[in-house]
């Protein structure tokens, strides 16, 4: 029985060599020397934190990382932007947490969309992935197509099909 698994997985060593190449632009940029504006990234927890002046500097610092992470091809919807902390004295700071694997509440939509559109598919719930399985080829496509017109928000990638 064809299949194929829903999931939402990005690709952490881009995200990192784009926060680095944001860190050595930082370091190099005429507006932000003498400022504490820098990015880290924790692989572990899968956040990113940005620290700076101000908001102004917070935003400018985000939209440079924004850049990188699309240069490296990934897609800045995995970041789920926090707001922005005092930390101390006039400093700030904000967490991008990177979103991986699909969270019960979007599996449950994907689970819901693919029911409502009557195909001759089944969708369950698998961890962090959803599998949609079904009788054709044909029908598995349509449910991908009808899953990246549903769903914007989030990229979801299209894993293990097999037939």
């Amino acid at each position: 029985m064809p299949s194929f698994d829903t999931k939402l997985d990005p690709n952490i060593e881009s995200v990192g060599n784009a926060v680095d190449t944001t860190a050595k632009e930082i370091g190099t940029r005429f507006d932000f020397k003498g400022t504490s504006a820098a990015v880290e990234f924790k692989k572990k927890e899968k956040e990113v934190i940005i620290l700076g002046d101000s908001d102004f500097q917070i935003d400018q610092v985000r939209d440079v990382l924004f850049n990188k992470l699309t240069k490296q091809k990934v897609d800045i919807r995995f970041m789920d932007i926090g707001k922005v902390e005092k930390i101390g004295g006039d400093k700030v700071k904000q967490v991008l947490k990177i979103k991986a694997g699909i969270e019960s509440e979007l599996a449950k939509k994907i689970v819901k969309i693919i029911k409502d559109s009557k195909m001759k598919v089944n969708a369950s719930i698998q961890g962090e992935e959803v599998r949609i399985q079904g009788t054709k080829r044909d029908d598995l496509q349509a449910a991908m197509a009808l899953l990246r017109k549903e769903i914007d928000d989030v990229p979801l990638s299209f894993d293990n099909f097999r037939d």
